[in-house]
Parts: C-alpha cells; structure tokens; sequence
C-alpha cells in the first residue's frame, strides 16, 4: 500500500488504456478488453486509490468504468471540456496519452471531483434511446432540406428513406414509451413533470434520463449543471454580457422547447416571458430565463413531490 494517497487518472482509447498516478508519476498500458481491464484492477488494488478520473470517450469508456465501480474503487467519468480546461490551465499544451493520464490523475489530485453514483442498465437504456432519437431527427432534418432542392434522379430514394426514418421515429418513441412505463418509480415521475403546462414526454423523459440530479440539488446547483446560469464576464471596470453555455447540451435543447411552448400555453411562464419582453429584454434572453424558471420549478416539483398548480405551486427556492 502506498504511504501518500494516490490519485488515478486513466486515459480511454477504442484498443488501449493508459494510466497515470499522482503522486508517483507512475504510468503504465493496458488493453482497453476483459484482459487488460483485470490487470488495471489488480495493478490499482495495492495503491488504494482515493479517486480514479476517466474522461468520456462516447461508449469506449463502459467496461472500464463499470469493472471499478463492481470493485469499489471511487470513480468519476469527467466532462473532457472541463479537463481540457484544466490542462491549459496548468499550462499543458503537449498531448499524448501518457500526458493526457497524468493529467486526469492531476486533475483528480488538485480539483476532487465528487463522485456520484453511476447509472444502472435500465438508465443507460434509457439514455441510450434518447440519443437515438435525436440522430435520428437530425438525419430526417437533413434529409427533408436535401429534399428541397433535389434533382427529380434522386428524389425517389430520399423520399423513401424519409419515410423509412419516420418509421424508425415511431419505433423508437414506443420504446422510450415501454422503457418508461416498465418502472414505477419513472412512470410516477414522469407522470408529474408532466402536470407542467409545456412539458411532453420528450422533455420529461429527457430529465428522467440525462438529469437525475433533479430535485436533489438547489436551484442555483441544478441550473449550473444544465448550463442555463447566466456567467459573469466582469474584469475591473468592464462589465461584460452575461452568458449561458456548458452544462448537458441533451437537457438544455429538451428544455429550450418546453419553454418555448409554456411561454404561450403556461400561465405562469407567459406572464414571466411577457414581463420580461415589456422591460426591453431581447426575445432569446427571455426565452433563457423562461427555460431556468422552468427547470427551477422542475427541481421543486421533484423535490417535494407535488404536481404543478396555478393558483398554489411550489416555491421555485
């Protein structure tokens, strides 16, 4: 066992995994399969780590994570955005994958991310349908432009595919439908973020699915983990335009249209969305404002189990 705490920093690539440790400076490769990743678990065991960091890669990063989180190892699959900052921060321009190890066992040594528990199969199902469907649309949102403008030669086939696409639209919204309804505890929740005059079941099923964080954090925290908190850009006599970006892009484009859609069909969110525009506030900055109120009185519904009501909602605290 190790006399210093250790922190772990693993590097995911599609073949291999590298890992580096702090303080030691220790690094080693292994191969991203069954085999390798047994040898990083027994490699790790003697250093009791206190925290091991794993950029997401998109799916490559899965066995990994999911083999030290079964060993109980404290694990947290970091956003590469904000690893990246934290590199430059440091002044680390050079990459290579033994750098990029050494810095996520940095990063887990100086910022301590908190880990927090990993979805289970029936979350990363529901994930996972989630972001088919947006590909989905994305391919059909393509496909129906190509269109426009198509050669008589060509349009047949997009046609067809379109039709083809629509189909596997439906498909996938009755799976998202049978995955939901298959547990309680969703189709109860799912069931009262609907209550909310402009939340459908893409936008619930989204924060079911992307944001399990609601109704557990405060509406300052949950609204910095979407990405709708205005960011200060002050710097001595200048005061800059604050602005909204990070954050899990999948919630924010779900709450975007829930709010474009209460602003006119929600009593409370219209009235807001109008006083706003009536004090000269531009139109897409009310509309932000709308999808932060809206994901505050989300994470109050949530947290003290109550549906929506006009007259009497819930505190947006």
């Amino acid at each position: 066992m190790s006399a210093l705490p250790v922190f772990v920093g693993v590097d995911v690539a599609k073949t291999e995994l590298v890992t580096g440790l702090r303080p030691t400076g220790e690094a080693w490769t292994v191969s991203n399969d069954e085999t390798g990743i047994q040898e990083l678990l027994q490699r790790l065991r003697p250093h009791v780590p206190v925290l091991v960091v794993i950029e997401a890669t998109g799916g490559y990063e899965r066995g990994v994570v999911a083999a030290l989180a079964a060993a109980g190892i404290p694990l947290v699959v970091a956003n590469p955005r904000q690893v990246r900052d934290f590199a430059r921060s440091t002044g680390q321009l050079a990459k290579t994958d033994r750098i990029d190890a050494q810095v996520l066992a940095l990063f887990a040594e100086r910022v301590r991310p908190e880990p927090r528990p990993l979805p289970d199969e029936a979350t990363r199902t529901l994930t996972a349908l989630l972001a088919r469907r947006r590909q989905i649309l994305e391919m059909l949102t393509a496909e129906r432009n190509r269109l426009e403008h198509a050669v008589p030669a060509v349009r047949r086939d997009l046609v067809q595919h379109i039709r083809w696409l629509e189909r596997r639209l439906r498909d996938v919204d009755h799976d998202l439908d049978r995955t939901v309804q298959s547990s309680p505890i969703w189709r109860a929740k799912e069931n009262l973020l609907r209550t909310l005059p402009g939340v459908g079941p893409v936008t619930s099923r989204t924060l079911i699915g992307s944001l399990p964080e609601l109704g557990f954090l405060n509406r300052k925290q949950i609204a910095a983990l979407v990405g709708v908190a205005p960011l200060a850009r002050d710097s001595g006599t200048l005061k800059g335009k604050r602005l909204v970006w990070g954050g899990r892009a999948p919630v924010r484009a779900a709450l975007y249209m829930a709010a474009l859609v209460a602003s006119r069909r929600n009593p409370a969110l219209r009235a807001f969305y109008a006083r706003l525009v009536a004090a000269g506030k531009p139109k897409k900055l009310a509309l932000t404002a709308c999808m932060r109120k809206l994901l505050t009185i989300l994470n109050a519904m949530v947290k003290n189990n109550s549906a929506w009501q006009w007259i009497d909602h819930p505190k947006t605290a």
